[in-house]
């Protein structure tokens, strides 16, 4: 029987793994091996790990590690992050990992969803969206670490990724990123009505509660946190967790 999918979401920058508030000011939280290590025991769904500085500086993507992390991993792993060929996604899924998400190359490209998807698979190719409320209504999709602004309508996009090839879309709430107050419920509730596509949502759980609200609406559903799984407490110190079967059961069945 499916399952909603409960998903840490790891940053690295500069080989480290780092934590973010609306896409700035990036944390030092630790090792990215040593935290996949951990999840490992943890039993963890799926791993989705972003590499925020690729695209910004325009860096291939950090095959060393991306294989250390992939040979060290015990569970399905997605990996983004300066991806822009066909060929660069081949590797990486030679490396291990089984799924690529990819963000501004899709976005100026959508031709690259089919060409990837149609080399490896549709299920293995993800679009990830990072999405910013605008001003007076609405929303758009950003790129660059959130600082660049794409023009896009990201429900209008999520459907040409869909047309394109894509096996999955990942929608980041960049307003919600590291806040802990939940999920933007608007934002994930407009997305999911323009795909029938598996769909996982990033930005702004700060409890298992904000995970049990969105399997609550949608059911079948990725639902992906960062700070949640890196921090614990009130002064956020630095802990690898993640529910434990029990908890996942009683988030299930309400």
């Amino acid at each position: 029987m499916l399952r909603p999918r409960i998903i840490p979401s790891l940053l690295i920058q500069d080989n480290g793994l780092v934590k973010t508030v609306n896409f700035k000011n990036p944390k030092y939280v630790g090792d990215p091996i040593n935290a996949v290590k951990i999840f490992n025991e943890k039993a963890v769904d799926e791993l989705a790990i972003f590499d925020i500085d690729a695209t910004v500086k325009g860096l291939e993507p950090n095959y060393s590690l991306i294989e250390r992390i992939a040979n060290q991993s015990r569970m399905p792993l997605c990996y983004g992050g300066g991806v822009k060929t066909v060929d660069q996604a081949q590797r990486i899924f030679g490396l291990g990992i089984e799924k690529i998400a990819l963000s501004s190359a899709a976005l100026q490209n959508p031709r690259l969803i089919t060409e990837i998807a149609d080399r490896v698979g549709a299920q293995s190719v993800i679009v990830v969206l990072d999405v910013k409320k605008k001003l007076f209504g609405g929303y758009e999709v950003y790129t660059h670490n959130g600082k660049k602004s794409t023009g896009i309508n990201p429900f209008q996009f999520i459907e040409q990724a869909q047309r394109s090839g894509a096996g999955e879309i990942i929608i980041n709430s960049i307003d919600h990123d590291g806040m802990m107050k939940g999920y933007d419920k608007t934002l994930i509730d407009k997305a999911r009505e323009k795909t029938t596509l598996p769909m996982t949502v990033l930005g702004g759980a700060g409890s298992l509660e904000d995970i049990r609200d969105i399997i609550d609406r949608h059911k079948i559903i990725g639902v992906a946190a960062g700070s949640l799984f890196v921090f614990k407490g009130v002064y956020k110190a630095v802990l690898i967790n993640y529910p434990t079967k029990e908890d996942k059961d009683r988030l299930y069945h309400r």
